[in-house]
């Protein structure tokens, strides 16, 4: 079986499954109390934006592999930090721990996905 060439980004597992999430994200904060919805749901839509945006815009043409490898590690960063925002979201009563655990183990899987993409691609 041939594996699909990758010809954009939008080719790239770690971008497709990043935008998925990305888009849970957004719904979930909708979820937050209002008297937070605009510091701590702000700051998450932002975190969890970046993460495919800078898979996107890292792998756009002209760029080098090195230039590549920086987006990625802030891919990498935006992934950590939005899971320090799911658990601070899960002990402040937010979110129901369930789908939290659920959030957690799909961002902990793409961070480690972006970590071997960075490892194996540089």
């Amino acid at each position: 079986m041939k594996s699909k060439m990758i010809k954009s980004y939008k080719d790239l597992k770690v971008f497709k499954k990043s935008y998925r999430l990305t888009v849970e994200v957004h719904q979930l904060t909708k979820q937050i109390p209002k008297t937070e919805r605009y510091e701590l749901g702000s700051q998450m839509r932002r975190a969890a934006t970046s993460i495919p945006s800078n898979i996107a815009e890292g792998y756009g043409k002209k760029r080098s592999t090195a230039e590549f490898k920086r987006f990625l590690l802030m891919s990498l960063r935006s992934c950590n930090e939005l899971q320090v925002q799911i658990n601070l979201c899960k002990d402040l009563g937010y979110i129901k721990d369930e789908k939290a655990e659920k959030l957690l183990e799909r961002y902990d899987i793409l961070g480690r996905q972006l970590n071997t993409m960075i490892d194996k691609w540089f």
